[in-house]
């Protein structure tokens, strides 16, 4: 990176590269791991409401399926680029691994604004990635779901174009639904939970007490919400969120000495996780410039937006008191962050790890859905709490027991769980 343009894709190879070198992996699997095994390039035409044509460029990357079909979102947003959906694709396959679920890694995208698109418009985006991808995505080949900017509507007209074009009900197509149409109960909750579950592990790991402890909250979507919500419930308090604003076209962090409250402020939030800054001081919240989240003076840091948000640049401003940085982005943090976080000492539970609770209720809606029979809400998260659990529990003795960071033990494990099954498949 040094100086260029941040390209997400270079950074998950060195991340990779790292673990590779870790494991001593061969010449032929580093290669084969370093790079996706296919990647789509479509255009997608819509007849806008204006009668109009424009066209939307659209991705499907697929890691790496070794070990079972292939899993990952499709996020619309007017800054996608080809190497993000790829870093997202093999962050995926190590997701789906480190929580050992039998499934690979994908991402899709879209260029477009859902911001500026009529509901029309984004339902003929989602049918046209359909049928420019119907015979490479499948509930036994390649499963997408919602990502940044998507949601289940956008899944139900992706999954009815695809059992048109198929002519058969094939609600396991795709995950995140509308409960009642193939969608798994606790499947909102699950990334954020799963954040605060390996949040709960890690505060009991350095025995401190969830009641003694603040955060500071970047982002304040579907995963930052529920976050805040668990983590409030198991005693924990936070000070801070901050989020983006469309109107201002920049961030703003919104502070509460007392804590802040997620219903009052979800009751002045738009659809896409924008707070009205104006109605937010109207209701006793100090306004501040985005970037202030991370230098909050609290015990725990939630970076749940987007990537490259912990940089050499951001990671020298973090409070003073930050004990554990929960990632529920997906790369939220560089290697040159890395460095300064592990000499300031700071536990840090990785992105794949920390956020893996929405691919484990994925799965689980996948099960549910090819066997058309269907669990209670507390059995699902009961189920991602064992998961989640687990998964935390083997990272964290490996890290401890081979005097590694957290990250690098996440990726040894998963790296060597795909490597593994490539080699068991004579890939390699």
């Amino acid at each position: 990176m040094n100086g260029k343009a941040f390209n997400p894709f270079e950074m998950a190879q060195a991340q990779f590269d790292k673990a590779a070198d870790f494991l001593a992996l061969d010449e032929g699997t580093r290669e084969l791991l370093r790079v996706p095994l296919r990647e789509y390039h479509f255009s997608i035409p819509v007849r806008m409401d204006s009668g109009k044509i424009k066209v939307f460029p659209g991705f499907r990357v697929q890691h790496n399926d070794a070990r079972g079909p292939g899993k990952g979102g499709i996020r619309f947003h007017p800054h996608e680029t080809i190497d993000t959906v790829r870093a997202l694709s093999m962050w995926m396959t190590w997701k789906c691994s480190v929580v050992d679920i039998p499934l690979g890694g994908s991402k899709g995208g879209v260029i477009c604004d859902p911001h500026n698109l009529s509901a029309h418009e984004q339902e003929q985006i989602c049918r046209g990635w359909v049928r420019q991808m119907a015979k490479n995505v499948g509930p036994l080949s390649d499963v997408p779901a919602p990502d940044v900017m998507t949601n289940a509507q956008h899944m139900l007209w992706m999954l009815d174009e695809f059992e048109v074009i198929h002519g058969q009900r094939l609600p396991g197509l795709i995950t995140g639904k509308p409960v009642g149409m193939g969608g798994s109960l606790g499947r909102t909750e699950a990334t954020g939970y799963g954040v605060v579950y390996t949040v709960r592990e890690a505060l009991r790991e350095l025995g401190i007490r969830p009641e003694n402890t603040t955060a500071s909250v970047q982002g304040f979507g579907n995963v930052a919400q529920y976050a805040i919500r668990l983590f409030q419930q198991i005693g924990g308090k936070v000070l801070c969120v901050s989020c983006w604003d469309q109107a201002d076209q920049t961030s703003y962090a919104y502070t509460k000495p007392g804590g802040i409250d997620v219903d009052a402020l979800l009751g002045i939030t738009d659809r896409f996780g924008g707070i009205d800054k104006n109605k937010a001081r109207d209701i006793g919240y100090s306004v501040l410039p985005g970037e202030k989240w991370i230098e909050q003076d609290v015990d725990i840091l939630f970076p749940a937006a987007i990537e490259n948000q912990i940089t050499a640049e951001t990671a020298p401003r973090m409070g003073r008191n930050v004990k554990i940085i929960a990632e529920g982005a997906n790369g939220p943090t560089t290697p040159e962050a890395d460095a300064i976080i592990g000499q300031r000492g700071i536990f840090v539970i990785p992105d794949f790890l920390a956020n893996a609770g929405g691919v484990t209720c994925s799965y689980f809606e996948q099960v549910q859905s090819n066997s058309n029979y269907y669990w209670e809400k507390d059995e699902v998260l009961g189920k991602l709490d064992l998961k989640m659990t687990a998964a935390f529990i083997a990272v964290s003795e490996l890290a401890r027991k081979r005097k590694i960071y957290m990250r690098d033990a996440a990726y040894i494990i998963a790296v060597s769980r795909v490597a593994q099954a490539c080699k068991d498949r004579g890939w390699v």
